[in-house]
């Protein structure tokens, strides 16, 4: 499943080299920004309520350009993040992924996340993750953007569609389905009569704020 180093260079555009201090640059600026909001929110659980998720889930990832030559490989996700009041009807965090491509390596992302208020408590809705990558495997290092949107449903089920534009002319596209573990326990808001939500982390007697 693997691409040897030769087969490889194929997805590699030499003239782009250029483009990477800026790349490194806008990838390192998400990856702090990404910390310091969750920095940020940790400090305030003492004093508010905090959106967090926790999320797995596997699929498929192109690696290279979208054309037939392209790999589909199986991939594994990971990821963790903190946002704010999960009584509000929107909902601003920070997230850090681990996506394993097997046979490959391991992309590390650093992202914002807008969301709504049903897919923070567990229901249907939607988010949006826009970040930094970094691909630290292969022939050379490779920084660029990434765009995830996602579909919520209730028991914490998750549907990740996303994209990659990325130095050396880099494309990608990920499939992933999981299930983020805080919205299936102490935020659902749905599936009450199977399984009761002991501790919500919004009272089902309390709206949405609006504020």
């Amino acid at each position: 499943m693997g691409l040897d180093r030769d087969s490889s260079h194929k997805f590699v555009d030499r003239a782009t080299r250029s483009r990477v201090p800026s790349a490194k640059t806008t990838f390192w600026a998400a990856f702090g920004m990404a910390n310091v909001i969750l920095a940020g929110l940790f400090e305030r659980t003492a004093a508010a309520d905090v959106s967090s998720w926790l999320f797995v889930g596997g699929g498929v990832t192109q690696v290279g350009k979208f054309s037939s030559n392209g790999l589909q490989e199986p991939t594994l996700r990971l990821a963790t993040g903190m946002g704010t009041d999960p009584s509000k009807p929107f909902v601003i965090g920070g997230l850090l992924k681990l996506d394993t491509i097997f046979g490959q390596g391991s992309d590390l992302t650093a992202a914002l996340r807008f969301a709504d208020y049903g897919f923070v408590n567990g229901n249907w809705g939607i988010a949006v993750d826009l970040g930094g990558l970094a691909r630290l495997w292969g022939p050379t290092d490779i920084y660029g953007g990434s765009a995830t949107l996602i579909g919520g449903g209730p028991w914490g089920l998750q549907l990740e569609l996303g994209g990659l534009l990325a130095t050396h002319d880099t494309q990608g596209f990920s499939a992933i389905l999981g299930i983020d573990l805080a919205r299936l326990t102490v935020y659902r808001q749905s599936g009450k009569s199977w399984w009761k939500n002991t501790f919500p982390a919004v009272r089902p007697q309390d709206p949405p704020s609006h504020d």
